[in-house]
């Protein structure tokens, strides 16, 4: 009988031994074990889900940077149209101040011209008059002859 008593003790040790584990020691063991998977599972997700953002985030950035570089490329070459608009605008009101100067300096020159011929007339009637009245000796009425005068004065 030693054997099978034994052996019927031990059984019934390890059976009260498997029933007070699955009573006591297993239930917390097997609730750490959920927590710790949902855990996981959790900081899987999340990390999933930041990386999602992360990459949507990126993409904003570069989107945000296109459009800044489209922007500034876009006020470029506005401010490049401004400036060569000015320039061109500068240039044209040179020139038409230059015009208008030259057309001033012209109708001077031109009067100028004018009181020259004037007075060489005027000194041509007089010399004519100073030499007519040598060979004549006598004195020419300028009042009374002023068209042959004029006549001469246009002549010379």
């Amino acid at each position: 009988m030693g054997i099978n008593a034994t052996l019927i003790g031990q059984m019934i040790t390890f059976t009260v031994f498997i029933l007070f584990t699955m009573k006591f020691v297993w239930p917390p063991i097997k609730q750490a074990m959920s927590e710790r998977e949902k855990r996981i599972a959790d900081g899987l997700a999340s990390a999933e889900r930041s990386q999602h953002e992360l990459e949507l985030a990126k993409e904003k950035g570069a989107e945000h940077i296109r459009e800044a570089k489209a922007q500034a490329a876009e006020i470029i070459e506005k401010a490049n149209r401004q400036g060569a608009a000015i320039v061109d605008e500068a240039r044209e009101e040179a020139r038409a101040v230059a015009e208008r100067e030259k057309a001033a300096a012209d109708a001077r020159i031109e009067q100028e011209v004018s009181q020259a011929r004037a007075e060489l007339r005027r000194q041509v009637s007089d010399l004519a008059i100073l030499g007519a009245s040598r060979i004549l000796e006598r004195e020419v009425d300028a009042k009374a002859h002023q068209k042959m005068l004029d006549e001469l004065a246009e002549q010379v």
